[in-house]
């Protein structure tokens, strides 16, 4: 079976492994379960907003169907201080293609939720605002969420785990801004329940 990861640094991994992304440890997962999963087509660049997503899938242009698509961004539209109107859109209309790659099911599709990256050591750098960061990403999750319910897709919740790195250091990688293996490996066990069910529905 095939799986299509979509994102931005979450998702390729920054900093850490291949093996330690989060996409190749829930393929890994689902293999130890007895589904024969092959490793993940990954259309993911460090930095990508979504319309810069959106241009990434043109030029990889994939070939569907697949029979998983995962899709988590959102972060750097935050980051950048774009407007929530415009995610809202522009996730939607990402969505809506992901779900495409799925062979039209919005079942085989899994959103994650965009991680708090103001409690990092990198935002502190900033002097960035963690409660202000932390508030922002909520409301782009609130986005994400209600567009992913919206279609029928599934959501898989990683922020508050997220979260734990503001007191746990081994939880992001030596760049003080993404997240280790060990947090990805968190995500991929949080993303397994959807995953299978993805999956099984088939």
């Amino acid at each position: 079976m095939r799986f299509l990861a979509l994102g931005d640094s979450y998702t390729i991994g920054e900093s850490v492994a291949s093996e330690e992304r989060w996409p190749a440890q829930l393929g890994a997962l689902l293999r130890a379960e007895g589904i024969d999963l092959g490793d993940p087509t990954l259309v993911a660049t460090t930095g990508w907003t979504t319309d810069e997503l959106w241009a990434g899938i043109d030029h990889a242009n994939p070939q569907g169907p697949f029979d998983l698509v995962s899709l988590l961004i959102g972060v750097n539209n935050q980051y950048r201080g774009r407007s929530r109107d415009e995610y809202r859109e522009q996730f939607a209309a990402l969505l809506q293609r992901a779900i495409g790659f799925a062979g039209g099911n919005p079942a085989r599709v899994v959103v994650l939720s965009i991680p708090d990256w103001g409690v990092t050591p990198y935002a502190a750098r900033l002097e960035r605002d963690p409660a202000a960061v932390g508030a922002d990403i909520d409301a782009f999750n609130a986005i994400n969420r209600a567009e992913t319910e919206r279609r029928g897709a599934r959501y898989v919740d990683v922020t508050p785990f997220s979260r734990e790195a503001a007191h746990d250091p081994s939880l992001l990688a030596a760049d003080g801004l993404h997240p280790s293996g060990r947090m990805y490996a968190e995500w991929a066990r949080l993303a397994l329940p959807a995953a299978r069910e993805a999956l099984g529905g088939m």
